[in-house]
């Protein structure tokens, strides 16, 4: 009857808002970034920094750890990698919600026409994070949260479309394919 309409509309409508991906948008001001060499996974004294130091730099990016090594802070002493360059401007988004694969490769395409006009950017990154409790992770196994419940993978994407694919797992977790 009614009842059980009135009950799908609302169920339908509030599903979809669930569904509904959050977007935030920030610029980050003259932030301490490291200087990448895409044909180079270790990095090289003062020429260029390693796919790990990367990796950690990105971390304290992401949330929003201050970069300037104070001796004062109590929540981190953490300072960007040697070497490094000051970028007057970067861009972060995040997008939080249930996204499919085919919605992350349309992402990454449209993330890599920010390369054509005009180019400033040397190299950009696109993570993407499992949920931490999320009942499975890669392949076909379990996901054992433990500790952190990491499962994420990051696109490193340089100007010349060349790319590196980073992944992390938790210790009780399968590798990635």
């Amino acid at each position: 009857g009614a009842e059980g309409s009135t009950l799908m509309s609302y169920f339908s409508k509030n599903q979809i808002q669930a569904l509904k991906p959050k977007i935030t948008f920030s610029t980050l001001r003259d932030l301490p970034c490291p200087v990448l060499q895409s044909n180079d996974l270790q990095g090289k004294p003062e020429e260029s920094c390693s796919t790990e130091e990367l990796f950690e730099w990105l971390g304290a990016v992401l949330n929003q750890v201050s970069l300037d090594n104070k001796s004062s802070s109590f929540l981190s002493t953490y300072c960007c990698p040697e070497p490094n360059t000051v970028v007057e401007k970067a861009f972060l988004c995040t997008i939080t919600g249930f996204i499919i694969p085919e919605k992350i490769i349309q992402l990454l395409e449209q993330l890599c026409c920010y390369f054509g006009e005009p180019k400033l950017a040397y190299w950009l990154t696109l993570t993407v994070h499992g949920f931490a409790d999320s009942p499975v992770s890669w392949r076909e196994s379990e996901h054992g949260f433990h500790k952190g419940g990491e499962n994420l993978y990051n696109f490193v994407v340089f100007r010349n479309l060349d790319y590196w694919l980073q992944m992390a797992v938790g210790a009780h977790d399968d590798c990635p394919p």
